[in-house]
């Protein structure tokens, strides 16, 4: 059923305590597994302000950080027998997400909650939120350890 599974990731760790339910669903399905870091771009004032080559070399330093925390994810579940691609892009998270999925054939997302919630989900807009509401594809959010929900 689903062939392409995206799993967006933050570098936190809660946002990987949804591998286990990715790996659950594309074992069975011999599914590829796609990490995907987004980065948010700096600031324009800040970019302005740090000097055009001081910028562009921490957004290539901030790439390389993004791409080998995810090769290190990918090595993993490699081991574990699964396929896995990794990509790393610059924009604002839930519209990169959504924007990827057009462009590639995915056909489902996997992804955590930060489990925000009340104010501070509104002063910080939810990612995960947004992504659920405007994808095009099925968006699967497991319940993650900790989350307090109940």
């Amino acid at each position: 059923m689903f062939k392409s599974i995206l799993v967006p990731l933050d570098g936190s760790a809660l946002a990987e305590s949804i591998l286990p339910q990715a790996v659950a669903i594309a074992e069975p399905a011999g599914a590829e597994v796609t990490l995907l870091r987004v980065i948010e771009p700096l600031d324009k004032g800040v970019r302005e302000t740090m000097g055009r080559e001081l910028a562009a070399r921490l957004d290539e330093v901030t790439i390389e950080e993004a791409q080998a925390y995810l090769d290190g994810i990918a090595g993993k579940l490699t081991a574990e027998g699964l396929s896995v691609r990794s990509a790393v892009i610059t924009g604002q998270p839930a519209q990169a997400i959504i924007e990827y999925v057009g462009a590639h054939a995915v056909n489902l997302i996997v992804m955590a909650s930060h489990g925000r919630s009340g104010l501070s989900r509104w002063a910080f807009g939810s990612v995960t939120d947004k992504v659920l509401h405007r994808s095009p594809v099925p968006v699967m959010v497991g319940p993650v350890p900790g989350s307090n929900r109940g």
